[in-house]
């Protein structure tokens, strides 16, 4: 079930534009065979892949299209301005992309070429469309054995906002395989502080400070950690999830105390994705939120 927004208002024209773009695909998905879906041009990369290397077991190439939906903040219904999420994890050493201050992009996956992507003409058309903004376009191939367990990969993309020091859109996404293959999104999307709130964070610091309020409590306690929702199996279609963007959905069991301003960060949260899917070879999926989605794709490579 999507774990985040609360109802859009006028974005009946945004949901037609977004299925329009994904329609080849769902309708790959109603056809039969495995290769449904594929271009010719497809095969021949795949078969030329498999030929170069030796045969591997449970190869696939795995796709991933994260975009922002080109939106006024303020016109999001969402109040996630107060909340903190959990730091980054300092131990993720696996990068999908991640851009730092001077523009230097890292990976550590093996990305095959933009125009080589399935998703391409997907992404194209929605960029074209003037409503959304793609942030990451990538690919590469691996195997996804049985019991197969992910490491997180990092994502640190979008604008760079300088006083908070990070990306626009900063997390990870972990692929897993118990029976079928699984993805976890974990992405946070912010926005640099206002003119006023900044002013106020400032002048609540110097407070903490004078007061000795930001000192750590040796209470024993730790914050909760937010819930992360799994999503319903039967609804993890990208027709339907692309509905459930135009709509939103409830965020449920993220509520977190209040924490001392001078652990607040220097940018205002604007949404995030917490979700779980579990995917389907040759389908098009959609994890979304009301101003970011991640558009998801595995190919089976047969050899």
């Amino acid at each position: 079930m999507p774990t985040l927004g609360k109802p859009l208002y006028g974005t009946p024209a945004l949901f037609l534009v977004a299925l329009l773009a994904l329609s080849p695909w769902v309708s790959a998905q109603e056809s039969s065979g495995p290769a449904a879906g594929a271009t010719s041009e497809e095969q021949g990369r795949d078969n030329a892949a498999s030929q170069t290397q030796p045969p591997r077991e449970d190869y696939y190439r795995a796709e991933f299209v994260i975009l922002e939906r080109i939106v006024d903040p303020a016109n999001v219904n969402e109040k996630m301005a107060s909340r903190n999420p959990e730091p980054p994890k300092p131990d993720i050493n696996e990068i999908l992309r991640a851009v730092d201050r001077n523009g230097t992009v890292e990976t550590t996956r093996q990305l095959v070429p933009r125009n080589e992507l399935h998703l391409q003409t997907a992404a194209n058309r929605l960029e074209n469309s003037g409503r959304f903004r793609i942030l990451l376009a990538a690919g590469w191939y691996q195997s996804f054995p049985p019991d197969f367990d992910g490491e997180p990969l990092r994502v640190a993309i979008g604008d760079w906002l300088a006083d908070a020091g990070h990306r626009e859109v900063e997390g990870h996404i972990t692929i897993d395989r118990q029976r079928y293959l699984h993805v976890d999104a974990h992405l946070n999307h912010w926005q640099p502080l206002s003119l006023q709130q900044n002013t106020l964070s400032q002048g609540s610091d110097a407070e903490d400070t004078a007061s000795g309020s930001n000192q750590p409590m040796d209470d024993g306690t730790e914050q909760e950690a937010p819930v992360e929702g799994q999503s319903d199996p039967g609804n993890d279609k990208a027709a339907d999830s692309l509905a459930s963007m135009a709509t939103g959905g409830d965020v449920a069991g993220t509520d977190q105390a209040p924490v001392s301003s001078a652990s607040q960060p220097k940018a205002e949260l604007i949404t995030w994705i917490r979700e779980t899917r579990r995917m389907r070879s040759e389908e098009v999926h959609f994890l979304d939120s009301p101003t970011i989605g991640v558009l998801v794709f595995f190919k089976k490579i047969e050899e």
